[in-house]
């Protein structure tokens, strides 16, 4: 099972979704949410722990976070790559390998087309995972991660073979 995360400081979505090679499961997803009443340093506090619940509860045996891409707003790509950076400091906690996609590699993986829209990922999700219901975007987003990543792990496995 590959845990799926769609990185921020406001709100972090997270998947769990296993490919068996015919058919891709979701088994978990969940949205973060941190208070911007709170501190920046109180919403880092409260995103790696929430993001350690997730992981022993889910017991992933991969994770996969999507890389961040260059944003016009310094300060919110600097706070997102914070947020990014205390995930990646709660799997490797937990011992849990980490693999990083951008968001042009996700779209490629799911959709064919590295530019394709939310609305086409979204689309191509519940083709692909009856089970996946569309609703939050970082929870889409997440999943597509993992998504990419069971894919690419089970082509990996196979090529073994």
């Amino acid at each position: 099972m590959v845990l799926g995360i769609d990185p921020g400081y406001g709100r972090t979505g997270y998947a769990a979704v296993s490919f068996d090679g015919s058919r891709y499961t979701m088994h978990r997803s969940g949205l973060i949410e941190t208070d911007p009443r709170h501190s920046f340093a109180e919403r880092l506090a409260l995103l790696y722990d929430r993001c350690v619940a997730a992981a022993e509860g889910i017991k992933p045996a991969s994770a996969a976070v999507e890389r961040l891409f260059f944003s016009v707003n310094v300060k919110t790509a600097i706070d997102v790559a914070q947020a990014r950076g205390v995930i990646l400091l709660a799997l490797a906690q937990a011992k849990i390998p980490v693999f990083e996609y951008t968001p042009s590699e996700v779209k490629s993986s799911v959709t064919g087309s590295g530019r394709a829209g939310k609305a086409a990922v979204m689309k191509m999700l519940t083709i692909m995972m009856p089970d996946f219901a569309p609703g939050q975007d970082d929870i889409a987003d997440a999943a597509a991660v993992a998504v990419t990543h069971a894919h690419r792990q089970y082509m990996n496995e196979r090529m073994k073979r």
